[in-house]
């Protein structure tokens, strides 16, 4: 009797829950960008920015309902670097490639992410620990997650699920509040949405502003995709992946536009407080401590990312081993489950990026930075164009594994390719965005090179590689 699933996880145990999973889904999409970022959009754009993060968001949505489309019907260890492979078995040579490149760029993006974010925390705590050497922060950040990841997937889970609550929280408290303020039902304060157009209107620097924030803010919502990641960790893949991307097409929207909306009405777009909008919008609301409060929500946010970075990375890295696509040993997985090998890997990585960030800030960490956000994008096109391929095999040789579909198909899956493609067009003609783009450029362009050298060098994995084919699969 054939498995429902693409690939059972080859000794990755079925840890996570399905609360674990609505919360990984929902707390990807709430990062440190939010709450930070957002704020370099906002002065550029104006109130507009409103418009550039409902663009991003827009492709945002597309992109997990095309994962969520292939994901429940064929959930695999390594998801989307499976999916790639998959699209173009019948032309093995151009699926090993896509397969290789989407597997390491989703690597290389979420271990840059460790390192960023062990900084980024590091920073954080300092507000309340001013005397203590950053590196030292950093390094007990690191070290504290790690130990999380190593214990078994339901610790990540766990600990995933309370940093992921509490960040939705905040979110819905600050959507409550904040409504309640601008719409006038606070006490003592009348209805007020002038900010919106009295600093210059609300597109008060024209329209390239807010189509360069819709750029910048792409990497703001990376992160949703890891739901299907983690599925192959779950004891019934289909049925999580499909509630956990609907709750992230559902509110994704709503979190980040609804609360950039609200700030933007609280805030003047080009007061000096955006450059900490949310600190600044509770400010305004009268909420005391303001400045603490938010301290503490985005340093959750960052360790989130940090702990999430770990887990993606780890599982990415795990897949690509059993395709012969990284180093067999890489592949040994401890007795409760966890791939501890390719966790401690990318574990290494963070702590050689956050001695980078010390040692030559200016240079390779400066690399590092500025290539995973396009490298980002890569992913999602290669995520995109696999779904193009993989829903017209499965319409034509098993549409009853169909549980979840991509909307109007094929449009919107075009409308998602052609938006980001754009994105990367535009990429050439905003300057602040030509380095990240031509470094995103030299990435690919490394891991080109690496395959080459593969191709032509690589050892053959120690055991046949699992054959995916949609045929294969068992009707529900």
């Amino acid at each position: 009797m054939k498995s429902n699933s693409v690939d059972s996880g080859g000794g990755l145990q079925h840890g996570l829950k399905q609360r674990h999973m609505t919360m990984i889904a929902l707390g990807g999409v709430i990062g440190a960008g939010l709450f930070v970022g957002s704020g370099v959009v906002i002065k550029s754009a104006g109130p507009a920015a409103v418009l550039s993060f409902l663009l991003t968001g827009g492709l945002v949505v597309l992109v997990m309902r095309m994962l969520g489309e292939m994901a429940v019907a064929m959930p695999a260890t390594g998801a989307f670097y499976e999916f790639a492979r998959t699209a173009w078995s019948d032309r093995p040579a151009v699926g090993n490639l896509a397969g290789f490149l989407t597997g390491w760029m989703y690597w290389y993006f979420w271990v840059i992410v460790v390192a960023v974010e062990a900084v980024a925390g590091a920073d954080l705590v300092r507000y309340w620990l001013p005397d203590v050497p950053a590196w030292s922060i950093s390094l007990v950040l690191l070290v504290m997650l790690t130990m999380t990841n190593l214990v078994s997937v339901k610790s990540f889970g766990e600990f995933e699920f309370w940093f992921a609550s509490i960040k939705v929280a905040a979110i819905v408290v600050f959507l409550f509040l904040g409504g309640l303020y601008v719409f006038g039902m606070w006490p003592n304060v009348a209805a007020n949405v002038s900010n919106l157009t009295v600093h210059g209107g609300f597109m008060p620097n024209g329209i390239v502003p807010v189509l360069t924030g819709a750029v910048a803010a792409t990497a703001f919502y990376f992160g949703a995709e890891i739901v299907t990641v983690a599925a192959a960790e779950t004891s019934e893949p289909q049925r999580a992946v499909a509630k956990a991307t609907n709750s992230v097409i559902t509110r994704v929207l709503c979190f980040y536009v609804g609360s950039v909306l609200l700030v933007v009405c609280l805030v003047p777009w080009n007061s000096a407080g955006i450059a900490t909008p949310y600190v600044s919008a509770l400010d305004a609301i009268g909420i005391p401590a303001a400045a603490q409060i938010m301290n503490a929500i985005v340093l959750i946010a960052v360790l989130s990312a940090l702990n999430s970075g770990l887990y993606a990375s780890s599982r990415m890295l795990f897949a690509l081993t059993r395709r012969g696509d990284a180093p067999q040993a890489l592949a040994k997985v401890s007795r409760n489950g966890v791939p501890v090998p390719a966790i401690l890997v990318a574990t290494l990585f963070g702590y050689g990026a956050v001695v980078m960030s010390y040692v030559s800030p200016d240079t390779v960490f400066a690399f590092l930075v500025n290539s995973y956000g396009t490298v980002a994008i890569f992913v999602y096109v290669s995520i995109a164009v696999s779904q193009l391929r993989l829903r017209a095999r499965l319409e034509r040789e098993d549409p009853a594994r169909l549980r979840v579909k991509m909307w109007c198909y094929p449009y919107l899956t075009w409308v998602a390719i052609v938006g980001m493609i754009a994105i990367l067009v535009a990429m050439v003609f905003i300057p602040e965005q030509r380095l990240p783009l031509l470094l995103g450029v030299v990435s690919l362009g490394i891991l080109l090179v690496a395959y080459a050298a593969k191709c032509l060098w690589g050892s053959k994995p120690e055991f046949e590689p699992v054959v995916i084919e949609v045929q294969a699969f068992e009707k529900p």
